[in-house]
């Protein structure tokens, strides 16, 4: 595309700080609130195929740890993508604090209704990622010492020169993106374009990742302050859908840590090589420090 590139939507100095403040305090909420916050997740197990107990004897598979834990709580039975509970204990209820009395198939968090069970504080659902055919269990502590303690880490400045216009160049069918994970498996995700824009002179490119029913593109990517003063494998943006004209805003003030920096127990999909940026992007946020990181 020749002539000028276009600004992004416009926005005051104001309205930017305050959308940001606002934006940032939702996220700090988002990683202490259950069942999706990362800070809050004690534990994750792949389900194999066939039986698998569940309770606090260490010589389960899956061992729940907590002051109510029998020492077998009861059972996940998988076959294929299904996985049933059967309980040992009526101390495990629905989410709504229905006792489970009787065995249970689990809805994991990629469908509509997933099933959360509760045990005490602690919280359970099958997690699914799209692409693969593992599944596992994930459990959080809604009584987490750090629900109530936990910042954010800090980020760089807010500088609207990180506020730019994107234009979406769509791919005439959506591209099956496999990305690497921090298990050490592969999550295949739906590339229906690219978003393209200017920085320091150049044309840069991120490809982005919607399904049919996003309201956003969804973006990993990684520059070069990740061998210095962010989280080493990458970080991930967010940006509104194309407008009718194929145009959006990137705000890389919004660019913002994986789980895994905050918890080992999360399936975290790497930047693809395509959205390795050579740039480096002093916007959003830095690497955690102290002792509340994840994994490297």
């Amino acid at each position: 595309m020749d002539g000028a590139w276009p600004d992004p939507a416009p926005l005051s100095s104001g309205e930017h700080a305050a959308a940001h403040e606002e934006w940032r305090q939702d996220r700090r909420d988002r990683l202490v609130t259950p069942p999706s916050g990362a800070v809050l997740w004690v534990g994750l197990w792949e389900i194999p195929e066939g039986a698998t107990l569940l309770g606090s004897d260490p010589a389960l598979r899956i061992v729940l740890r907590g002051a109510r834990v029998p020492a077998v709580a009861g059972t996940l039975s998988r076959s294929g993508a299904q996985i049933r509970f059967e309980p040992t204990t009526e101390a495990i209820t629905v989410a709504d604090g229905t006792p489970v009395t009787e065995p249970l198939t689990l809805a994991n968090d990629r469908e509509d209704e997933p099933t959360g069970l509760r045990l005490g504080t602690l919280g359970m659902r099958v997690h699914a990622e799209p692409g693969t055919d593992r599944l596992w269990l994930r459990a959080w502590d809604e009584d987490h010492p750090r629900r109530d303690s936990f910042m954010l880490p800090e980020s760089y400045p807010l500088d609207p020169a990180w506020r730019v216009a994107a234009r979406f160049d769509p791919f005439a069918e959506p591209r099956a993106l496999p990305v690497p994970d921090v298990t050490g498996g592969t999550v295949v995700r739906q590339a229906p374009g690219e978003l393209v824009f200017r920085l320091g002179g150049r044309e840069h490119r991120l490809l982005a990742i919607a399904g049919p029913t996003s309201t956003t593109y969804f973006v990993m990517m990684w520059d070069s302050t990740a061998l210095s003063t962010t989280y080493e494998a990458g970080r991930y943006l967010r940006a509104p859908l194309a407008d009718s004209t194929g145009w959006t805003t990137l705000d890389f003030n919004r660019a913002y840590n994986p789980p895994c920096v905050f918890t080992e127990y999360s399936v975290c999909g790497l930047p693809p090589p395509e959205n390795r940026l050579d740039l480096a992007v002093t916007a959003g946020e830095k690497r955690v420090a102290g002792d509340q990181g994840g994994p490297p």
